[in-house]
């Protein structure tokens, strides 16, 4: 089974345009919602690999919308999509800004990954322990 990512956005154009980017970084389903009540449901009926997250959402911002996810289903990969960059800076997250770059993309959903890996198995942990 390929990874999923769930989006969190609620312009459907931009949402669209994340679903195929990370389609071409891998990813094999993403599901859109644009709230944070939609967020958590999707996350406990499939745990995403990936959550990218625009700050303002309907009902809410994504940094509430990331904040319930991972205190129902523990830590996971983060990157922030949004035009609002000041307001979610240091969340410990990588942010990319509105327009998306492909590259920028790239590589903060790689850094994500990588920053979630770390927190999972910190050095001189044993990933089989």
């Amino acid at each position: 089974m390929g990874k999923h990512a769930l989006i969190i956005e609620d312009e459907m154009l931009i949402a669209l345009e994340l679903e195929m980017l990370l389609g071409d970084l891998g990813f094999s389903s993403c599901e859109i919602v644009d709230s944070p009540a939609e967020a958590l449901a999707s996350a406990l009926a499939h745990h995403p690999d990936l959550v990218t997250a625009d700050f303002r959402i309907v009902g809410g911002t994504g940094i509430e919308a990331v904040a319930a996810i991972t205190g129902a289903v523990g830590a996971l990969p983060v990157v922030y999509v949004t035009g609002n960059d000041d307001m979610v800076r240091g969340q410990g997250w990588p942010v990319v800004n509105k327009p998306i770059a492909f590259s920028k993309l790239a590589q903060a959903c790689e850094r994500a990954c990588w920053t979630d890996a770390q927190a999972a198995h910190p050095p001189g942990s044993s990933p089989h322990a």
